[in-house]
């Protein structure tokens, strides 16, 4: 049966960018090989199951097949298949994330300009008040 290491195949299944980047990930033991905590020099076969914590999901997937070399997105996605649970929990967070936005994403300009710096400035400084000063 064929082998190949975790970060590898997760860098040629379009997981993450670079190789260094999978075997960061790996490394930092958010990645599970058959539920035990991975190496990034763990040989992967078919049939694997990998559970991946993102953020605040866990995304888990079966080895479909194995490749040495990084292919296009179709190809890619033919490496793997994604539990129904893992869908379903992706999707769910997905729907949460619609219904209740950051809070901070709703600010439409940072920081104020010079202009409008000095245009406060002046509605400050000659503003009505009631007892004249």
């Amino acid at each position: 049966m064929d082998k190949h290491r975790i970060d590898k195949w997760l860098w040629a299944a379009r997981f993450f960018k670079t190789r260094a980047l999978a075997a960061d990930e790996v490394g930092k033991g958010r990645v599970l090989v058959n539920g035990q905590v991975a190496k990034p020099s763990r040989e992967l076969r078919e049939g694997d199951r990998i559970e991946w914590r993102q953020g605040g999901l866990v995304r888990t997937f079966v080895v479909q097949a194995l490749s040495r070399m990084r292919g296009p997105a179709a190809t890619a996605q033919s490496l793997y298949e994604e539990t129904a649970d893992s869908v379903a929990a992706r999707l769910a967070a997905a729907a949460e994330r619609r219904a209740h936005p950051e809070p901070a994403l709703a600010i439409d300009h940072g920081r104020p300009t010079k202009r409008d710096r000095r245009q406060l400035a002046d509605w400050d400084r000659w503003s009505a008040s009631v007892d004249g000063d």
